[in-house]
């Protein structure tokens, strides 16, 4: 039995292209910019349900280049596993790129990363074909030697392939080298938000509504050009008799959500969780008609568990002006993952588990 059987080969597969999907010329050229210039690698980086994987698909979908595609998991932390699927993406290209790695890994001791990758490398530049490798959902790898395999890969790559990674979080490359070497295209969260033409194409056309301008406006400034929330609050308004500045000012947008509709928040919630940072009024007013956090009352009874710090303060006060996690990373000068850990002491402090309740609670004991 081959290698390749032991695999499973749906990770291998292209997601189709969505009938319904908005084209986005604007980041198609940029994508196709950075293969003209030479880029080594092509990083899409940003929260859940902002279409990462869907701009990919559209991009390789209409680019005349072979194509190799992994759609990873938390089991390609395994780096043996993690070179069987690459071997067999690329495989895809050419079936006699790998071979030789694939004969190293049956071997019982593995020699260094280097000597993994090189005569990868070299099969592929071999083959000389020009090709993109893309690494779905790279958000799941945390192995260090997955991380360097990588790495390397992308440092030595043939000229005529090219990387893509899509990932929620960025990977531990050295992607501010690459940067300054004009070696990587990044494509983040600020580019996917929808425009509020982009906004107008989804709702009407795609999700189907006749919207006015003026509403588009409204909904696109409600969820920030978050896809994923555009979509929600689309599904929610076709439910809704209410034009749009009625439905998100009576908080229709959270009601769309319970009662009958229980099984969607289970699969909406973990999503809303993941990116509360990206929209919060958005996002907190579904997950209050999901019903999920302690009622209020509860809340506000319970007294401070420790004294909140200076700083964590200060990441309060922005929390309670509407601002997101990026903007008060850049507010406070901070990484944004240690705003990130303020705001989780903050909601162990007070008993709460998102910024609509850390914000009440706050009020009742005198915060802010």
């Amino acid at each position: 039995m081959t290698i390749t059987a032991h695999l499973l080969t749906t990770k291998l597969h292209i997601p189709p292209p969505r009938s319904n999907v908005v084209p986005r010329p604007r980041l198609i050229e940029r994508l196709d910019e950075g293969l003209r210039w030479g880029h080594r690698l092509t990083l899409v980086s940003a929260p859940a349900g902002f279409g990462k994987t869907t701009l990919v698909t559209e991009w390789i979908c209409g680019s005349a280049r072979e194509v190799a595609w992994v759609s990873l998991d938390e089991g390609d932390n395994d780096p043996v596993q993690f070179l069987n699927y690459l071997v067999a993406a690329l495989q895809q290209v050419d079936g006699g790129i790998g071979r030789p790695v694939q004969q190293i890994l049956q071997s019982p001791q593995l020699p260094p990363i280097q000597g993994l990758i090189t005569p990868l490398i070299n099969a592929v530049t071999a083959v000389g074909t020009a090709l993109t490798l893309v690494l779905d959902d790279y958000q799941l790898i945390s192995a260090a030697a997955v991380h360097q395999m990588v790495q390397f890969l992308v440092e030595h790559q043939p000229p005529k392939m090219h990387v893509v990674i899509s990932t929620r979080e960025d990977p531990p490359l050295p992607l501010a080298q690459l940067h300054a070497r004009g070696q990587v295209t990044e494509i983040r969260e600020r580019d996917l938000r929808f425009t509020a033409e982009e906004a107008t194409a989804f709702l009407n056309q795609a999700m189907g509504l006749s919207l006015s301008v003026e509403a588009v406006t409204a909904l696109e400034a409600h969820t920030e050009g978050w896809i994923a929330g555009l979509q929600l609050a689309a599904v929610a308004l076709q439910r809704s008799q209410e034009d749009v500045n009625t439905f998100i000012a009576a908080g229709c947008l959270s009601s769309a959500f319970t009662g009958d509709d229980r099984y969607e928040d289970e699969r909406i919630i973990p999503l809303l969780a993941d990116v509360r940072d990206v929209a919060p009024s958005f996002v907190d007013q579904l997950l209050d008609g999901a019903a999920i956090a302690t009622p209020q009352q509860e809340i506000a009874a319970r007294p401070l568990i420790e004294p909140l710090s200076e700083r964590e303060l200060e990441v309060l006060g922005l929390i309670a002006a509407g601002l997101s996690n990026r903007e008060i990373a850049q507010e406070l000068v901070i990484a944004l993952g240690t705003v990130k850990r303020h705001i989780n002491n903050i909601y162990g402090k007070l008993s709460v588990h998102r910024r609509t309740e850390a914000v009440a609670v706050s009020r009742d004991l005198g915060l802010i």
